[in-house]
């Protein structure tokens, strides 16, 4: 079993994005990248735990939480609005995977 959570840091220009779309697709994208080092894809995710400053942003950020998961299958969720993140960030979000197998997409 492996932890890992992410916050929307551009993965080029080392900054954090400005918008909760993109940082979503940052955070979601850095995930996706830690597994693939573990052979790991998307379905490995059993448990999700999503850091809100903002639940305004819920909406969009479940939309673009959604597109990672084109098998329409979710790992159980936990949200929780917060009152600040690290770097200001807007969104953080925690995976729980698991595993002993090598998947490959």
């Amino acid at each position: 079993m492996e932890l890992w959570w992410q916050i929307g840091f551009n993965s080029v220009t080392k900054k954090l994005e400005v918008w909760i779309e993109a940082q979503t697709r940052a955070t979601m994208d850095e995930i996706k990248k830690t597994l693939k080092v573990n052979w790991w894809t998307m379905d490995n995710i059993v448990k999700a735990r999503v850091f809100l400053v903002d639940m305004n942003d819920y909406e969009i950020m479940n939309k673009v939480y959604a597109e990672y998961f084109p098998n329409w299958y979710f790992p159980t969720r936990f949200w929780l609005a917060v009152v600040e993140l690290p770097a200001w960030a807007l969104v953080e979000i925690e995976c729980t995977a698991v595993g002993d197998t090598i998947i490959s997409e």
